[in-house]
């Protein structure tokens, strides 16, 4: 079974479904956009269950979800917000009825899939560790709330009810960061608005005061 969503955001229901599939001993291949768009804690908990291949594709646009005997050609992303706010068309196929058009299908996913790549999460939440030492406090830069409470792109986005990739596009528009690949920096005019580099568990990240989420909203 194959699951092709550029954007992918996994609520209970969809877990079910898949650990469902799994107890069959049905593999699951699931190929996403890029590595900087999906939730870590997403892509644990589905590398964390056996049969569940997560693959990415940089220039994935489309929308596709098969199996041995159908498949569902769709504008909609496995993507809460999408499911609530947008207005998606789709068409169904039936390996049974339209086998040739099946067969392209499959054609074309295979392609889709040879082009995919295992890729490392570079984009972690922010969570508190217990600290070895006392930490010094971190200067908080004017314009900022002194309140110290951060979030990451993915978190935050998650806040406003957008996708981390039009957020990073947003902050970018302001000059805030400056993209290049799978990686950001910050600006002077990112530094000033309290962004902060930080290291996870998968390397560095962004970090933006919770004032800002009103700011770019």
């Amino acid at each position: 079974m194959y699951l092709i969503s550029p954007y992918l955001q996994l609520n209970n229901q969809l877990k079910l479904s898949l650990k469902d599939r799994h107890k069959f001993s049905i593999d699951i291949i699931v190929i996403s956009g890029k590595v900087s768009d999906i939730d870590p804690d997403d892509s644990g908990w589905l590398r964390s269950i056996p049969g569940i291949k997560l693959l990415f594709h940089k220039d994935l646009h489309a929308k596709c979800y098969f199996n041995e005997k159908e498949a569902i050609l769709t504008s909609i992303n496995l993507y809460m917000f999408s499911q609530q706010n947008n207005v998606e068309m789709g068409i169904y196929i039936s390996k049974e009825k339209d086998e040739e058009l099946y067969k392209q299908i499959a054609a074309e996913i295979d392609r889709i899939k040879r082009g995919s790549e295992h890729r490392t999460i570079s984009v972690q939440k922010v969570e508190a560790k217990k600290p070895e030492a006392p930490v010094k406090p971190v200067a908080v830069p004017a314009g900022t709330s002194g309140s110290g409470k951060y979030h990451s792109v993915t978190a935050m986005s998650k806040e406003m009810g957008i996708s981390s990739k039009d957020l990073f596009a947003r902050s970018e528009s302001c000059r805030w960061i400056v993209r290049s690949n799978d990686t950001s920096e910050l600006t002077s005019a990112g530094k000033d608005k309290g962004g902060q580099m930080r290291k996870g568990q998968y390397g560095d990240f962004i970090a933006w005061p919770d004032p800002l989420i009103k700011e770019i909203a």
